[in-house]
């Protein structure tokens, strides 16, 4: 019987650190596809790739949010000024803004969103959408970013996206370093000394 209890533990034991193995190697091995190519808020082109910061935190949001998207951008904006203070910002850091939400979030409205938060349009913190000549392709390419992270989000059908609730540091080739809550659980000073140690 002792047997029997102690092969269980160790199967148990056994399957918990595969699991957690398999979710640490999946994150680490987490990139950006190369070659895409989505529309700004300037209604510009932008290849993702291109950027040439060290470290980049990229946010996934649809600007008809009521609560956890404008609260990350809103930390994410605190956490660019002190950067800028540090003299980072836009040289080794970036920041990244998907939309999940193409169809309403035209690069007007993603620029309406970035006044309402008094982010400058200075090519240091792109907000990206689909180009409405090729909405269908470029839904395609934010869910292929999305899926690289395992980021997840669907409509219900009211227009309030279900989604998942982090924000992601990649390198200067689009890897994953690690990823941060959203909302009210983001915290701007460890995603700061996780920058710091980057750098």
């Amino acid at each position: 019987m002792k047997k029997i209890y102690l092969i269980s533990i160790i199967v148990v034991f056994i399957g918990i650190t595969s699991g957690i193995t398999y979710f640490i190697t999946r994150d680490a091995n987490a990139k950006i596809p190369e070659n895409i190519v989505l529309v700004n808020q300037d209604g510009k082109d932008y290849k993702i790739e291109n950027s040439n910061a060290e470290v980049k935190l990229v946010e996934f949001i649809y600007t008809h949010c009521p609560d956890i998207c404008p609260t990350t951008t809103q930390k994410m904006n605190l956490l660019r000024k002190e950067l800028i203070k540090q003299g980072l910002f836009g040289k080794k850091v970036k920041f990244i803004t998907i939309t999940i939400d193409p169809y309403r979030d035209s690069p007007e409205v993603l620029q309406d969103y970035m006044d309402d938060f008094g982010i400058i349009s200075d090519g240091n913190w792109q907000l990206l959408t689909a180009h409405p000549n090729r909405m269908k392709e470029d839904q395609k390419k934010i869910k292929s970013i999305a899926d690289t992270f395992k980021f997840q989000y669907r409509d219900p059908g009211n227009g309030f996206y279900v989604h998942s609730t982090f924000t992601y540091l990649v390198d200067e080739n689009n890897q994953f370093i690690k990823k941060f809550p959203m909302g009210g659980d983001f915290n701007k000073d460890e995603v700061y000394k996780e920058i710091m140690k980057e750098l």
